[in-house]
């Protein structure tokens, strides 16, 4: 029976891990996968991924027993039925601006008679066995992104959207939507009216028995979103955390060459 191990640790009342895959690679995606997060996205909307690459990457996740996250590039039904196919445990969906947005992304993520997704579980079907039509109505996670002024207006109504099981939000797109260019660019919004839209969607979400996810640039911030109530929080991508690792270990040792060194025979 198909057990998704992102809905396991919701019901276990235990918050999700996630980060970002923006690098087409299986290896890329295997390292990343075995540092003991719980879930990995696979964005093949600001990411270098393409559909070829995300079915080899979601091969290489798998054995690490984390769950595997898409995030679609646009609402389209045939990048959420694809990615389904392929054995996507959860779909994030951009840009969802109106309960319609979200009752038509819920309807390509369910099969009849909850929805219109269509049935082909190409390799879903050998993972999770011959009841995969039957039991991934209740076991894949839907999620839809938050990120727009229009999306903020009609939060409730999408909120309440029946078989949505979460939002998602993209803090960055948010702030340039709801504050143009009066703050700096990016993740970890900490202007009082920023918190208080962040806190906003939290309520609406948990308000109508869903989750909510937000992406996070530091793991500081990632531990304030838990403590808010957050259910998911996303530390970075594997682009961010590479170039910040080779980053540091730069600067390491360009300063450690501006300090006199005394080398002996024994070492330094």
């Amino acid at each position: 029976m198909y057990i998704n191990p992102i809905r396991e640790k919701w019901q276990q009342d235990q918050p999700v891990v996630n980060t970002f895959l923006s690098i087409p690679s299986p290896v890329v995606s295997e390292i990343m996968a075995q540092q003991g997060y719980d879930a990995l996205t696979i964005d093949l909307q600001h990411g270098l991924v393409d559909y070829a690459d995300a079915l080899t990457m979601l091969m290489s996740i798998r054995s690490s027993g984390a769950g595997t996250i898409v995030r679609v590039p646009w609402l389209e039904a045939s990048p959420v039925m694809k990615a389904l196919d392929a054995g996507a445990d959860a779909i994030i969906c951009p840009m969802i601006n109106s309960a319609e947005d979200a009752a038509r992304l819920v309807s390509w993520v369910r099969y009849p008679p909850h929805g219109v997704r269509s049935f082909g579980p190409t390799r879903a079907g050998l993972l999770y066995g011959s009841d995969y039509n039957h039991t991934s109505n209740d076991q894949v996670i839907c999620m839809a992104m938050i990120e727009t002024a229009m999306g903020m207006e009609n939060l409730d109504d999408i909120a309440a959207t029946p078989g949505l099981d979460g939002i998602y939000i993209g803090p960055a797109d948010l702030t340039l939507a709801l504050t143009g260019d009066r703050y700096r660019r990016g993740f970890d919004r900490d202007e009082p009216e920023m918190v208080d839209a962040l806190r906003r969607i939290l309520d609406a979400a948990h308000k109508n028995g869903i989750r909510a996810g937000l992406h996070c640039g530091m793991p500081e911030y990632a531990l304030i979103a838990l403590r808010w109530g957050f259910d998911l929080v996303t530390l970075g991508n594997d682009i961010r955390l590479l170039t910040q690792s080779a980053q540091q270990a730069v600067k390491t040792v360009r300063e450690g060459l501006k300090q006199k060194i005394v080398i002996t025979d024994g070492g330094y």
